[in-house]
């Protein structure tokens, strides 16, 4: 009994694999110099898919259920072997196992800053990281091309080429869709789609199907970010003219607090003040260079004050500048035309006044 008990011994009767790490990609099935009997059961579960190699080639592929080895169920290895003793001889043969199920929340990232010509800002340099999602979409391709005879193979050894291939793709994507950088979070999606489009066809050959692609965030270089702070700040603040005498108030307050300190803010003060004055005068330039530009409306003429020259309506008997009474003019009785003062014909119509 101990010999028989030795011979069966040698023999594998049940073949499965459950992947304990979920981070593996192919197994090969640890047979300890054993052989396969005819009869075997075989087990493969969903997202799984085993591989029969003969002799160096790839045999019988078999997709999720459970088999008895046989030669109905095993056509290309009974081709292959031709066995002279009966189809429950046992054989030598590699059984791969390959993961099939979808492999989330993969990291992916610039590891160098891409450059890119932005509309508004020019030349900038762009970091982006994210994560994506792939599977094994072609289980027999995978095997030639990618893992070879390896007992083991995990996503480690394709995720390097997967997140290269990320950010080559993410950096045309950005380029052809002309999105400015201010506008580049508000578009995540969108580059998502195109980046996912753009990298599947270049993972097909591999055996691998990029399931998404997730853009988490775009950062732009920290002095551009300072600039667009900058100018947010400048929209928050509003009126420049209240906001620098609020500061210079509170500089004034915080000296008062700290001993001998009115005089070293002093000179900041004076500088504030200074920049306060400047910019009144630039928007009083700016209102006064407006309003001599801006045309008249028809049948608003005006005539120019007689003591500063102040351009006021006809009409007016006080100029709304300086306060001076103005002379009212003399019109024709017949053509309404602006006559000297004291003249007695028209030298319009020539019509006695």
């Amino acid at each position: 009994m101990g010999i028989f008990s030795k011979l069966r011994g040698q023999f594998i009767d049940v073949i499965e694999w459950v992947d304990p790490s979920n981070k593996t990609m192919v197994y090969r099935y640890e047979d300890d110099n054993r052989e396969i009997m005819m009869g075997a059961q075989l087990t493969v579960r969903e997202s799984q898919v085993a591989i029969f190699v003969n002799e160096g080639k790839i045999a019988d592929v078999f997709q999720p259920g459970r088999y008895e080895l046989s030669t109905q169920n095993m056509p290309i290895m009974t081709m292959l072997r031709s066995w002279k003793y009966g189809f429950n001889s046992p054989f030598k043969s590699e059984v791969y196992f390959v993961n099939t199920k979808q492999f989330l929340d993969q990291k992916w990232g610039t590891s160098n800053p891409v450059m890119m010509r932005d509309t508004e800002f020019g030349m900038i340099r762009l970091r982006a990281f994210g994560i994506y999602s792939f599977r094994v979409s072609e289980p027999t391709v995978f095997l030639k091309e990618v893992f070879g005879t390896s007992d083991l193979y995990t996503i480690d050894g394709v995720e390097g080429q997967i997140k290269r291939t990320i950010v080559s793709a993410l950096s045309d994507v950005i380029a052809q869709s002309k999105i400015p950088a201010l506008d580049l979070a508000a578009n995540y999606d969108e580059l998502s789609d195109f980046a996912k489009n753009a990298i599947a066809p270049r993972l097909t050959p591999l055996g691998l199907k990029l399931e998404s692609v997730i853009i988490e965030n775009i950062s732009l270089p920290p002095e551009v970010e300072q600039a667009m702070d900058r100018r947010t700040s400048m929209g928050v603040v509003g009126d420049l003219n209240r906001y620098t005498q609020y500061q210079a108030a509170e500089a004034m307050r915080d000296a008062a607090q700290n001993e001998g300190g009115v005089a070293g803010v002093g000179a900041g003060l004076g500088a504030g003040m200074m920049m306060n004055q400047a910019m009144v005068n630039a928007q009083q330039q700016a209102a006064a260079a407006a309003q001599a530009g801006a045309p008249q409306a028809p049948g608003q003429a005006t005539v120019p004050c007689i003591n500063c020259a102040a351009p006021i309506s006809p009409e007016a008997k006080f100029c709304p500048e300086c306060g001076t009474k103005q002379a009212q003019a003399t019109r024709c009785t017949n053509c309404n035309a602006e006559l000297a003062p004291e003249a007695k014909f028209c030298p319009e119509c020539g019509h006695k006044q």
